[in-house]
């Protein structure tokens, strides 16, 4: 297991040297306060709600408090992205070394892993999951060399829908000497797996959360990562100054309020992910429909591409899959509300090879 001085040890040393910008409005933390420092414009002229002719604070304090308080870990553990996407790339960023250091993914996955290392010049070595999904532990450390440095895990995973058991985690966290990140943008739909309970036994643990998904903000753009505060440091270090907007931060603040409407919600579309999935399996056109602990279902169908444009000529847009490794012939199908998952149960009734 890592200390978290050999995990700090990580930090590539430019970033580790770094002197961040620093705004008035970090030192400053205080009210009505007459702001000079950072020629705004003094008057608010698009918005009577919202002062945004103002900076907002650019480490989002009062947001972390309330997130901090649902979540059950301190605020100095949270870092606001613009999407969970801000934090990934920082991550690889302040963590590997262009042209020298490597990441791991576990395919198939979430594609912006490799597109945010591509773009940093860091390799990606790509590991395939076993045809369960679940990660081969054994391939793994097999395959990983003193380079590589950051592991990403989504869970549950993006397209297949699976959460990853702890106990394969926590294998991972106490033997990889290197970062670990847990994308848990879909864990809303299935909290009891969250390991946010593991962050203060791992220092080398980042957990990724997002708004976008089941909170229904994809709109907004507000990502979380939780680790350890140094850590949480480091990206502060790095991230664009103000790189949340006052209207975001207020969304999410009216969101967290009606907190109890949102779980509300997400039971209800869990229930109807069930429903979906039985009439699914109905269908002549589909061979599988895989389990899942998240808001869509990966659906084995007789032949993807053919069933994919005929919903898309039906005006209906799903996601083919059918190029991911071990996702041969399978649509990711998003629940929606009832009567939309209902017309596309009715237009698959009558799709025909």
């Amino acid at each position: 297991m890592m200390t978290l001085s050999e995990t700090l040890e990580l930090v590539r040393p430019n970033i580790m040297r770094l002197k961040p910008y620093s705004s008035a409005r970090n030192e400053f933390t205080g009210g009505n306060a007459i702001l000079l420092d950072a020629n705004e414009n003094p008057y608010n002229l698009w918005n009577d709600d919202l002062i945004v002719n103002r900076y907002p604070d650019p480490l989002q304090r009062e947001a972390k408090l309330k997130i901090a308080e649902i979540k059950g870990v301190s605020p100095e553990q949270i870092f606001l992205g613009n999407g969970s996407d801000e934090a990934v790339d920082l991550i690889i960023r302040c963590f590997c070394e262009p042209s020298t250091d490597s990441i791991v993914i576990f395919s198939p996955t979430y594609g912006m892993y490799s597109v945010c290392a591509e773009v940093n010049n860091v390799q990606v070595k790509e590991f395939i999951l076993n045809n369960d999904f679940s990660i081969n532990l054994q391939q793994f450390f097999n395959g990983i060399s003193p380079s590589t440095k950051v592991v990403f895990i989504c869970s549950p995973n993006n397209p297949t829908g699976n959460a990853q058991p702890i106990e394969t985690i926590e294998q991972i966290l106490s033997k990889f000497r290197g970062i670990v990140v847990v994308d848990e943008a879909y864990i809303d739909f299935c909290p009891e797996k969250t390991y946010l309970s593991l962050l203060n036994r791992y220092p080398n643990l980042v957990v990724l959360q997002t708004f976008s998904k089941a909170w229904a903000m994809a709109g907004a753009r507000i990502g979380i990562a939780f680790a350890n505060p140094k850590i949480i440091a480091t990206l502060n270090k790095v991230k664009f100054p103000y790189n949340i907007g006052v209207p975001s931060l207020s969304v999410l603040s009216r969101a967290i309020e009606q907190y109890s409407n949102t779980k509300s919600l997400i039971s209800q579309i869990v229930s109807e992910r069930e429903l979906l999935r039985l009439r699914l399996q109905q269908l002549s056109c589909v061979k599988m429909v895989y389990p899942s602990d998240s808001n869509f279902l990966l659906v084995k169908t007789t032949d993807a591409n053919s069933v994919y444009n005929y919903l898309l000529n039906n005006g209906i847009v799903v996601r083919n899959r059918t190029h991911e490794p071990l996702c041969n012939n399978c649509l990711r199908i998003t629940v929606g509300k009832p009567y939309e998952n209902s017309k596309l149960i009715q237009i698959l009734n009558t799709y025909r090879p």
